[in-house]
């Protein structure tokens, strides 16, 4: 029997919609099948680049082709409409990072996708480095014992040429926020997929050097989690030009267990590169301690052995067609998008009332 051939359309020809659909292309049993933007000009350039069609219409994007998947790859905040479309339509969806920027979309974006019976996943492929999938499989097997405390240190740079590069960049009415939207959901998600549900969140935010935007460029807070664990984020655009995203699990036998994922100058889809690979740079575990060395050869080889900016997100469109052949959810559900989405929300409304706010977060 021949094997299935899985149609994905993407909404969205935005700079990283690039990446997915290269990613698509290297899947052996998936199809490109069309792509739709706001812009239809824009549809028409992207769809000739990747040999499909272009549509200014969703639903008939995914009627025409019998869609199975529409990865959202618009600019977050306008994530909504093409998300809600799809869904109704009758094809699964992925979305890009975030989820949204406010919780408000979010729960509209999840509701729709319980109520045409679809499935809904978030695009958080760093879930796939090898390095962060060994610090929470160290997690599951008990070897920290109770994961106790944990820390996200993200430090980069974004210039003016970045927040110039689109128009909806830098604002609160259009981006919903600055580092915590933007650039820390990664960290975020890893940081909820180590440690589990938030009870607590204190948290301040600032603009430090920015002073042509209006959102943060910084941000820092103090989780409590609901296991009665503790932890730290510390996140930023304001070192230049970029140091490093970290996150560490320490656990209460002592052991620690970290991953740095990013490194060098932080990447910018569409502009640059993956400037170091990910590795794990933190390893007290008892009887592997000398490890370390080891597996940051492995990773760096696999890394360099591949375009990293397309072959994650390629495990993670992998990941969703064995949900919907196995009838089953995927790994990065909508509910994990929207915790991320709930964490960057509760370190500012924290700031701006200079108060701890408790989980879980209702829109306002």
């Amino acid at each position: 029997m021949a094997e299935r051939i899985y149609n994905i359309s993407i909404a969205g020809c935005s700079k990283v919609a690039h990446l997915h659909a290269k990613a698509i292309k290297s899947i052996p049993n998936a199809r490109l099948a069309g792509v739709w933007s706001r812009t239809t000009q824009t549809a028409k350039d992207f769809a000739s680049v990747y040999k499909t069609q272009a549509y200014s219409d969703i639903s008939r994007m995914v009627t025409d082709n019998s869609v199975d998947l529409v990865i959202v790859c618009t600019a977050h905040p306008f994530h909504l409409q093409p998300a809600v479309e799809a869904a109704k339509a009758g094809a699964n969806v992925l979305v890009e990072k975030p989820l949204a920027s406010d919780l408000h979309d979010c729960d509209d974006i999840i509701r729709t996708c319980k109520e045409s019976q679809v499935r809904l996943g978030v695009i958080s492929q760093r879930r796939w480095y090898e390095p962060v999938k060994r610090v929470r499989e160290a997690i599951e097997q008990g070897k920290i014992g109770k994961p106790v405390l944990a820390t996200v240190t993200m430090l980069g740079w974004r210039d003016k040429a970045y927040y110039n590069s689109d128009d909806w960049r830098g604002s609160w009415k259009t981006e919903g926020g600055g580092v915590l939207v933007n650039q820390s959901p990664h960290q975020l998600d890893i940081l909820l997929w180590y440690m589990g549900e938030i009870d607590e969140v204190y948290g301040i935010w600032r603009n430090l050097n920015h002073p042509y935007i209006e959102v943060d460029d910084t941000a820092i807070a103090i989780v409590k989690f609901k296991n009665g664990a503790i932890g730290n984020i510390l996140v930023s655009n304001s070192q230049k030009p970029g140091l490093y995203g970290k996150v560490h699990v320490h656990g209460e036998n002592g052991a620690s267990a970290g991953v740095q994922t990013d490194g060098g100058a932080m990447f910018i889809a569409g502009r640059t590169g993956v400037a170091e690979p990910p590795v794990n740079d933190l390893w007290t575990i008892p009887g592997e301690e000398n490890m370390l060395k080891e597996w940051i050869i492995q990773d760096t080889e696999t890394f360099n052995n591949c375009d990293p900016t397309v072959r994650y997100i390629q495990y993670q469109i992998e990941d969703f067609i064995n949900a919907i052949e196995n009838n089953n959810e995927p790994s990065v559900t909508g509910e994990a998008g929207r915790r991320t989405v709930e964490l960057f929300t509760a370190i500012y409304r924290s700031s701006r009332d200079n108060l701890p706010v408790k989980f879980p977060l209702k829109p306002e």
